[in-house]
């Protein structure tokens, strides 16, 4: 797991990097003592896991991560308590109060490991393939190809590449297949593979429209426009 320190002072960083010796699955590919330092080396490294301290000179911890494109895992290191509401308002793995605890620490790195190892579980699932009958067509989808399923009375529709078969199941017993994957039910009658968004637009009252990569645009509902934006952080 490649590692980015990210603290003004020196002591802080060396405090962090000497922690780290204990895990040895984790490599500290460098570190960064500003905003900009620290975002050439995010660009260069791809770190999976950033210690970020919160105030700095410059820009703060908080502005450094609304200026990325892709945002690693963070693990904020700061003296202060209050920012650790806003810490979480931005998805932060955990918020780690200077001098920084050995077992918090640990904490923080097993909610880390436990997070990847989820993800690649995840990974796995969605290369599984699923065999659909579909008349007299049959179907070797993968579950990472199908970006939109819809309710279509007993059956479900489902959207892969340019092609859409029909399955003979329900899309609540499909949904309760699916949860803990990349899919998320956004409405009554439609889920969709979360990769394959491309934006997001805030609508009237709260709810969301997602515009998917294939060009389709779609309404979350009341209900799930919340739920979707406290599972995201949006």
């Amino acid at each position: 797991m490649k590692v980015l320190i990210v603290d003004d002072e020196r002591a802080a960083r060396e405090e962090v990097r000497r922690t780290l010796l204990n895990y040895p699955y984790c490599e500290v590919v460098g570190e960064a003592k500003n905003a900009d330092e620290a975002r050439a080396e995010i660009k260069m490294k791809s770190p999976d896991l950033i210690f970020l301290d919160i105030q700095m000179p410059g820009e703060s911890g908080f502005e450094l991560l609304a200026s990325l494109e892709e945002v690693p895992e963070v693990i904020f290191t700061t003296a202060f308590d209050q920012y650790a509401l806003q810490a979480f308002e931005v998805n932060a793995l955990d918020y780690l109060m200077k001098p920084i605890r050995d077992e918090r620490f640990a904490k923080a790195m097993e909610r880390m490991s436990e997070k990847r190892t989820k993800r690649a579980e995840q990974r796995l699932t969605s290369e599984r393939t699923i065999f659909i009958k579909d008349g007299e067509r049959c179907h070797f989808v993968k579950l990472k190809d199908i970006y939109l399923i819809e309710s279509m009375d007993n059956y479900a529709r489902l959207y892969f590449g340019t092609q859409k078969a029909f399955l003979k199941t329900s899309l609540n017993q499909l949904n309760e297949k699916l949860e803990g994957l990349t899919f998320f039910r956004i409405n009554r009658n439609q889920i969709i593979n979360l990769n394959y968004i491309k934006e997001i637009y805030p609508m009237p009252k709260g709810k969301l429209r997602i515009s998917l990569q294939t060009g389709d645009v779609l309404d979350v509902s009341d209900r799930q426009s919340v739920r979707f934006k406290l599972l995201n952080g949006v």
